[in-house]
């Protein structure tokens, strides 16, 4: 039979979405900062390979 959730309270609610934020911030300002390397070319960490085609 099913049986009902209890209720998350407001503080563990505020807790996790408080984490997410901090977590997804983090990867977005890490992204940025990649990109930044790459392209003024001071990447050390990413190898980023280009291949020019002859047309």
């Amino acid at each position: 039979m099913a049986v009902p959730k209890k209720r998350t309270s407001a503080s563990k609610k505020r807790i996790r979405k408080h984490f997410l934020k901090v977590n997804n911030s983090l990867a977005a300002l890490k992204a940025v900062s990649l990109a930044k390397s790459l392209s003024t070319g001071n990447a050390k960490s990413f190898v980023c390979t280009t291949k020019k085609y002859n047309k």
